[in-house]
């Protein structure tokens, strides 16, 4: 009974109420979009490739920094459950064997359950279960947050293979077109038309634009590697089948309301989860400073007598004296609760930094791109005046050699606005918090047939 009464008078808490903190948010971007909520699932299908989509999907699910951070969750869980026990009463059976042979052989034996509660009376066990289940929350966030990273980073280093792949074909066209006008060159010094001088001139074109590939070649071998890496597999033998950025679509994603990023980024949803969990963590800060009541209670048999044994234990204590512990702990937590806070804003804010500098990147880069692709017509088109104006003497060579390294600045150029402009709208999409479910983000922080983390909400 007086057990029964302890868990009826338990459940009073000391946990501060919890509001979310306020962050002054503007009702739209700074471009005027206002679209009701920006469209979640697998963003990457937006691009058009057929391979792209399945180097992310095997990133998600082989990549062993995403396996690593599926495991913190079910530590967390696991840590979650360890503290939450303690809220609960602790049964154990237990038995006794006695024999003694003094005056005459003597048995005894017994055998005996124990049930030990520590009455929560102020709600310092339920508070401090609920800090390990958000820190259990937080956990999950942080792996979706590792999610949304990943996926972006594998399709940036695959733009960035394949933009390389282009830059590299620019650069053998452009050196095999210096070497058709190094063989002329030499036929016409052969002439007397030219001197050697020309003839050196544009043997060191040649040999310029010969010398831009080995490094573009190296960058692309390391960028070749690192996605190997980043989808899980050795980098010995990996490679891409995909040929150059044109075939690829550059996507325009609706970003929603600024506001919607609150729901929307899972390392906002992280960073309120941890500020939660310090919320209770002052609950049971405040409670160390009131009286707890724990009770035994034990109850069994002598099976050679046939009697009944038990007893009933309780204890109460109060702290008196701990030399400050117990209001430096709680100065601490309430400390760390303004920390988080600040933290989470911050967060927020620069959440929406990032949608807004992925969003002016992406309309400057949109505008830039359309001007470079001028600027290659018009280079091209005044390369092939040049040569044509060289062959029958109405220019000289050194206007054809500042043409040729124009144009291949120019074509060069535009491969890497594209590259950018590409890489902008994965930027764009990882900033509005990469393939959230606007229903229940933490469940897609790991992949589905993780059951244990399946159970973790915002």
């Amino acid at each position: 009974m007086a057990l029964v009464a302890g868990l009826l008078l338990s459940g009073c808490s000391l946990v501060p109420s919890y509001s979310q903190p306020h962050v002054p948010i503007a009702p739209a971007w700074d471009d005027g979009q206002t679209a009701s909520i920006a469209a979640g699932g697998p963003w990457w299908e937006e691009f058009h490739s057929e391979e792209l989509n399945g180097l992310v999907a095997k990133g998600l699910t082989a990549n062993y920094t995403l396996k690593a951070a599926v495991s913190r969750i079910d530590e967390a869980q696991a840590l979650a459950q360890v503290t939450g026990a303690a809220q609960y009463p602790l049964l154990s059976l237990g038995g006794s064997f006695q024999r003694q042979n003094n005056y005459g052989t003597t048995e005894k034996r017994s055998v005996f359950a124990d049930a030990t509660y520590e009455v929560d009376f102020w709600g310092k066990q339920r508070a401090a279960a609920d800090s390990s289940s958000a820190l259990a929350n937080a956990t999950a966030f942080d792996a979706q947050t590792l999610r949304m990273t990943l996926g972006a980073t594998i399709a940036t280093t695959y733009f960035q293979v394949l933009s390389l792949d282009d830059r590299l074909r620019l650069a053998q066209s452009i050196a095999d077109d210096a070497q058709q006008v190094l063989d002329l060159v030499n036929v016409q010094a052969s002439q007397g038309a030219v001197s050697n001088l020309e003839v050196e001139q544009q043997r060191n074109a040649l040999q310029t634009f010969q010398a831009a590939m080995p490094p573009l070649r190296q960058q692309r071998d390391m960028a070749l590697y690192q996605l190997a890496v980043l989808v899980g597999v050795a980098p010995q033998g990996f490679k891409v089948n995909q040929v150059g950025l044109n075939d690829l679509a550059v996507p325009n994603p609706s970003v929603g309301l600024p506001v919607g990023l609150l729901r929307q980024r899972p390392d906002i949803q992280a960073a309120e989860a941890r500020l939660k969990s310090a919320n209770f963590d002052v609950g049971v800060a405040r409670a160390a400073f009131l009286p707890n009541l724990s009770l035994d209670l034990q109850g069994g048999i002598d099976t050679l007598a046939g009697g009944n044994i038990w007893s009933l234990l309780g204890s109460l204590g109060q702290p008196v004296f701990a030399g400050g512990q117990l209001k430096g702990q709680l100065r601490l937590d309430q400390a760390h609760v303004q920390e988080l806070t600040s933290s989470y804003r911050e967060s927020v804010i620069e959440a929406l930094q990032d949608v807004q500098t992925q969003l002016s990147a992406a309309r400057q880069l949109d505008q830039t791109y359309t001007l470079n692709q001028a600027a290659v017509t018009s280079a091209r088109e005044a390369a092939r005046l040049a040569q044509v104006r060289y062959r029958l003497g109405s220019t000289d060579f050194q206007t054809l050699l500042i043409v040729e390294r124009t144009q291949y600045q120019a074509e060069d150029t535009l491969l890497q606005v594209r590259l950018q402009h590409l890489q902008a709208a994965v930027g764009l999409f990882r900033a509005l918090g990469g393939d959230f479910s606007p229903t229940s983000v933490a469940s897609n922080a790991v992949p589905s047939n993780s059951s244990s983390a399946q159970a973790i909400r915002p």
